[in-house]
């Protein structure tokens, strides 16, 4: 088989290239960087990498002749710069999109993975969460996923792609995003255990979390593709939660609370009856597995930054102003 991966170099996207490689499939990558790192895939042999911008047209277009499937992964993530920048988000998230399935209607791809985010629910009515719940995006970033999916069903539908949609839920694990701005929470904490500073905990801490593993993840985007079902959304998650005063006891240290959020629920929970029946996929990776593994390759976030509660305060400052506003007016 011959797959495109978009965000190839990134934290899913090159897990994904490690497991189809090791089938002996053909892979091109486009990435473009910005948050992706050419080392991640350093020791692949075989990989057609290429360097570009798919929110702009280019080149690059051609490369989706003769693939079988393309994985879009490639994406800008992270709520604060999201709120901080939400026109660059917009370009990147849906206009990237809009172009990858052009591509694909060019070309005559006959399958298309879209990587979508489960915070599309917002602060969820109900839990588990299943994919016929309300949306209710909270800010830029889950919008333009949320944008990005619809395009791609849209198009699906329309010019015949068989599109799958993929709500993942708090992904984690090795080769997570070690630079740039302030955002998930394991890269966060790994870089101040590393630096010997307590965790920055938000609010009490009891909140809770369907972390989900990177290699669990790539199970699913593989077992959709080789599916026949079309159009169709799909929870990913470890069906189960944990709290974050948890996640601080497994990976052993000391915190220090940061005021909670605007915005942000206190649990995320995936309903993932609809994928296990469907798709007949489930996952593998228990969270204490999955956090040693993190902690044995710990190494990993060596340059990332260490964010303390200053620089937190200063960098979540338009999440408070937006976000904060909007809740009191509710």
């Amino acid at each position: 088989m011959k797959y495109l991966i978009t965000g190839g170099a990134g934290f899913i996207g090159s897990h994904l290239v490690e497991e189809l490689l090791n089938k002996k499939n053909k892979i091109i990558v486009l990435d473009n960087f910005s948050t992706g790192r050419k080392e991640n895939l350093k020791n692949f042999k075989n990989l057609h990498l290429i360097k570009c911008d798919i929110s702009k047209k280019g080149n690059w277009i051609k490369k989706f002749k003769d693939i079988d499937c393309v994985f879009h992964i490639a994406a800008l993530a992270d709520i604060v710069p999201s709120i901080n920048n939400p026109v660059k988000y917009y370009v990147s998230n849906v206009n990237g999109t809009l172009n990858v399935l052009e591509a694909c209607k060019k070309y005559s791809v006959k399958k298309m993975i879209y990587t979508a985010s489960s915070s599309c629910y917002g602060i969820p009515s109900k839990y588990p969460t299943a994919e016929n719940e309300n949306i209710d995006n909270q800010y830029p970033y889950a919008l333009t996923k949320y944008l990005g999916e619809q395009l791609s069903l849209h198009w699906g539908k329309l010019f015949n792609i068989d599109v799958i949609s993929l709500r993942l839920f708090n992904v984690y694990g090795t080769r997570s995003r070690t630079s740039g701005t302030y955002g998930a929470m394991f890269g966060v904490f790994l870089a101040q255990k590393l630096a010997g500073q307590p965790f920055t905990v938000v609010g009490d801490g009891n909140q809770t979390r369907d972390f989900t593993y990177v290699t669990d993840v790539v199970s699913a985007l593989v077992v959709a593709a080789k599916s026949k079902i079309k159009n169709e959304v799909f929870n990913v998650g470890s069906g189960k939660t944990i709290s974050v005063n948890k996640i601080v006891e497994l990976l052993g240290g000391s915190k220090v609370k940061i005021p909670k959020r605007p915005g942000e629920p206190d649990c995320t929970y995936a309903n993932i009856k609809k994928i296990k029946k469907k798709l007949n996929w489930k996952p593998k990776i228990p969270i204490e597995k999955g956090v040693k593994l993190l902690i044995n390759d710990i190494d990993y976030w060596k340059k990332a930054p260490v964010w303390t509660p200053k620089k937190i305060n200063i960098a979540t400052n338009d999440w408070f102003k937006y976000l904060g506003k909007n809740n009191d007016e509710k």
